[in-house]
């Protein structure tokens, strides 16, 4: 049986630690950090960009539902090696897209370098870093969206 494409460039491991630093850095924050790593496009979105299945799959996670609406979406696209950083309205009306542009650039320079796992660690913690910062935490904070990956064939 073929290994998995995910297992190409992280480990089990690797993906426990990056569901460990979503929690921990959500802790300081009402904002919300999500990573989904798709294998594969299917062939119905054969057609569509990396921004689009980013948006779908933030419609379909629900996380454009959060009390203030300050999630992040970091999407990830093995096949295509393509990944998108969407934010929710919340953050939008108070960080330019060019900050995510800047960081976007950091992931991709440690993802070229085969550095997969350090590239969505610290794309979560500069997030988190915006997050802390301009949404910090409060009494009445909850976890309203999962901490853990969401992995995709």
């Amino acid at each position: 049986m073929e290994k998995r494409l995910i297992y190409h460039f992280i480990n089990d491991d690797e993906l426990l630690r990056i569901s460990h630093k979503i929690k921990e850095r959500e802790k300081k924050t009402t904002g919300k950090i999500c990573v989904t790593i798709r294998e594969h496009r299917h062939f119905p979105n054969r057609g569509k960009s990396v921004k689009e299945l980013a948006q779908a799959e933030f419609l379909r996670l629900g996380i454009g539902k959060t009390r203030d609406k300050t999630a992040i979406l970091i999407f990830i696209l093995l096949e295509g090696r393509q990944f998108y950083i969407l934010t929710d309205s919340g953050i939008k009306e108070k960080v330019f897209q060019n900050t995510w542009d800047e960081i976007k650039e950091e992931i991709q320079t440690m993802f070229i370098n085969g550095e997969f796992c350090k590239g969505i660690l610290h794309g979560i913690d500069k997030a988190g870093n915006i997050l802390t910062l301009l949404f910090p935490a409060k009494p009445d904070n909850t976890n309203e969206i999962s901490d853990k990956i969401q992995i995709e064939d």
